[in-house]
């Protein structure tokens, strides 16, 4: 018998706020380091190429870390980025997210939590789209939702381009993406 106690968002609201960043996966805690510049310039650059491309065509809403996305009463995550399309918007509260987001974007920290955990963890709570962003060896995954999992990636790399359905005309240059 396992008496061990899954944590919920009650949980979570009574961490510290310290600057530290906290994630609970299948009621389990996760904590990470402060990420690294790569990792903050490539999420960046993703988040202003969406926020850019929402700004002059509309479609949604995007947002960057750090902001509670409550995907289940024991999952909740702080993704790097985050996009919400038009006909989502309703999962938007003043201070979090409840509900599956449009598209989710982690920028690799830790590799197997960001393709194993988190990808499960996703595609249960019903994110259409996945994008893990490797900033180590310049690619970025694709995952899209089929049924109750995600299919095999699309692996992009420099020279490929990054597009999202949601949001036609979007388009990220993974060579000005991973640009040392």
């Amino acid at each position: 018998m396992n008496d061990t106690k899954l944590l919920t968002y009650e949980d979570f609201l009574t961490f510290p706020d310290d600057g530290v960043r906290r994630e609970i996966l299948e009621g389990e805690l996760f904590v990470s380091p402060s990420p690294v510049l790569r990792h903050q310039d490539v999420a960046g650059l993703i988040y202003v190429s969406l926020h850019n491309h929402i700004k002059a065509n509309g479609g949604g809403r995007t947002f960057i870390a750090p902001l509670d996305v409550l995907l289940g009463k024991h999952d909740i995550v702080e993704p790097d980025v985050i996009f919400v399309a038009d006909d989502r918007l309703g999962i938007l509260h003043e201070k979090h997210l409840i509900g599956a987001p449009t598209l989710l974007v982690e920028v690799v920290s830790d590799s197997r939590t960001d393709r194993v955990r988190k990808r499960n963890v996703y595609a249960r709570a019903g994110v259409p789209t996945y994008w893990v962003a490797d900033p180590d060896s310049d690619r970025v995954e694709v995952y899209r939702l089929h049924g109750i999992s995600y299919a095999k990636p699309d692996i992009l790399e420099p020279g490929e381009t990054l597009t999202l359905d949601e949001l036609p005309g979007l388009r990220i240059e993974l060579a000005e993406l991973f640009q040392r």
